[in-house]
């Protein structure tokens, strides 16, 4: 089982970069190859669009939907 924090992953890994999505099925696959992934486990919470920004939400949702079709990906949504 792999378990993710998307807050800390994003800030941690990838702000800044054009890296942003990022397919973890086959990242975990690369990263574990001599294990059997049985589960994804993605926590993560809702943006709130910026001034500068307003559309990172809807960016957002279309990540998610895509992550979704991950087999064994599961996306838990809590509050930040």
């Amino acid at each position: 089982m792999v378990y993710i924090d998307a807050f800390n992953f994003y800030f941690g890994a990838v702000k800044g970069t054009p890296y942003k999505w990022l397919d973890f099925g086959k990242f975990c696959r690369l990263l574990l190859p001599n294990n059997q992934i049985v589960g994804i486990r993605y926590f993560t919470a809702r943006v709130r669009p910026l001034p500068h920004d307003p559309d990172q939400p809807t960016r957002q949702q279309i990540y998610w939907r895509a992550l979704r079709t991950i087999p064994n990906f599961s996306l838990y949504e809590g509050h930040f």
